[in-house]
């Protein structure tokens, strides 16, 4: 952590969901030689939240503890050896594993890219999938020099490379999702370099724990297999993970998610834990009822929000809010949008109100519904209002949206409810958040109009704009 560059630490601190603390560590560049040497008033003056400041000195504690513990390895070696010969063979068989991966964290360097592939680099061009795969041979190559021979990275490991290698080219980080995609790619390719290899100890040992048999067919339903790919975690990663640890996560996310008291802090834990797996199952297009059925906090806005920011790195419901300050006044003041039975609606009901805060709520409300319509595309595909949901696309369904007293917002999605929401605004940000969770493709009726709020969202160089 000593060498760590500013930009490491700012990703060192989003990985631990503190990346509001980004813009003033890059402020004051805090490397990571002056990450270690914070005391609490340097804290204190850095970090606003009492919550982070807590956070982050308890991260740093731990650090430093595990330094001085590393620092005395060879002493505690010498004595346990010859007092406790028993223990060596124990618990310090871990420690010793610990401190050589620790080891291999602090010495990895990117390879040396074969020629054809720096050109590319250099050009700062998204390469096609051949090149893709030339860059992935070459990352699991160089990973299984740095693991001297062994065919099983953990995910730290990982996470290590793919971080290294995105730091050197962010543009690789295609539309936000690059480390996942990155990720999963190393990953299957040392799976595909394993596949036939009959004569490793650690491989053919592993084979058989998880049941890897020639000729064996997969099943296809993916809510009762989804043990096949927890083995396949497991295999990955041995260190962290042992027999059905991600069937136990998903089993106590289903438990809690009944009680009516949650513990929130064990949510985000488990659900930080199983994303891998939710993701692969959005990605090979698993039935939305299996997903929820295994991850039923999705239907919760936070965690529908939490998720899309675990994706985007950007706080949809915040931006959202945001966009809706910005552009309502504008939108309403369209003349395409003057005569609609939503702005009828909305002009009538203000002359009830005289509280600013009512009145600004309900003409983002109104701005919201008539989005669409300023792009003249099909609103059945963005909300219904007051009426049955048909489309099987994410929809909002508002019912009563001015009436201070009865107004009612959800999120369907394949005509059913995903989640209750609070106003107009979450319900917004809920539809946005879905389209990317789930990986719904956009109908084309009403691109311009998801478009227009992404390109916002996601703070594009040109952004698309109002007719």
């Amino acid at each position: 952590m000593e060498s760590w560059s500013v930009e490491q630490v700012c990703n060192w601190l989003k990985q631990r969901n503190l990346g509001e603390l980004v813009p003033k560590f890059r402020e004051e560049e805090v490397s990571g030689a002056a990450l270690l040497a914070l005391n609490d008033r340097m804290v204190q003056q850095l970090v606003k939240k009492i919550g982070h400041q807590a956070v982050l000195m308890d991260l740093i504690k731990k650090y430093q503890q595990q330094k001085i513990g590393l620092e005395s390895l060879p002493f505690c070696c010498e004595t346990a050896s010859q007092k406790f010969p028993e223990v060596v063979s124990g618990n310090l068989k871990s420690f010793f594993a610990r401190h050589k991966m620790l080891q291999w964290t602090s010495s990895y360097a990117l390879p040396d890219f074969p020629y054809d592939v720096k050109c590319i680099l250099a050009e700062k061009k998204c390469p096609d999938h051949s090149m893709r795969i030339r860059i992935i041979e070459f990352l699991q190559a160089d990973m299984t020099k740095y693991l001297e021979g062994s065919l099983y990275p953990n995910s730290q490991q990982y996470n290590i490379v793919v971080n290294a290698l995105l730091q050197a080219y962010p543009f690789l980080d295609e539309d936000g999702n690059g480390f996942l995609l990155w990720k999963r790619a190393l990953k299957d390719r040392f799976k595909y370099v394993r596949r036939p290899i009959e004569d490793d100890e650690q491989v053919l040992r592993n084979k058989c724990k998880f049941g890897h048999r020639r000729g064996q067919s997969r099943k296809s339903s993916f809510a009762e297999n989804k043990l096949d790919d927890v083995q396949g975690q497991v295999e990955e990663e041995p260190v962290h993970l042992k027999g059905s640890s991600m069937d136990l996560h998903i089993k106590w996310l289903n438990q809690e998610y009944m009680k009516t008291q949650r513990n929130w802090e064990e949510v985000d834990n488990r659900m930080n834990m199983t994303i891998e797996i939710r993701r692969k199952m959005i990605r090979d297009k698993a039935p939305l009822k299996d997903i929820l059925r295994l991850f039923p906090f999705l239907r919760c806005p936070y965690q529908l929000f939490r998720e899309f920011q675990l994706l985007t790195q950007m706080d949809i419901y915040k931006k959202t809010i945001e966009i809706l300050e910005i552009y309502s006044e504008n939108i309403l003041s369209l003349y395409v949008v003057r005569n609609n039975p939503i702005n009828i609606m909305l002009q009538e009901n203000l002359k009830q109100y005289t509280e600013e805060d009512v009145l600004k709520y309900m003409k983002m409300t109104a701005a919201c519904l008539l989005l669409p319509e300023v792009f003249g595309e099909d609103s059945s595909l963005f909300a219904a209002v007051n009426e049955e949901v048909k489309a099987v696309t994410p929809v909002m369904e508002v019912k009563n949206p001015f009436n201070m007293n009865s107004c009612e917002f959800a999120l369907y999605i394949e005509r059913e409810e995903l989640a209750q929401l609070d106003d107009c605004t979450m319900a917004l940000a809920a539809l946005v958040a879905a389209f990317r969770v789930f990986a719904i493709p956009c109908p084309k009726r009403i691109h311009r109009t998801l478009n227009f709020l992404e390109s916002l969202v996601f703070e594009v160089r040109n952004p698309a704009s109002l007719p």
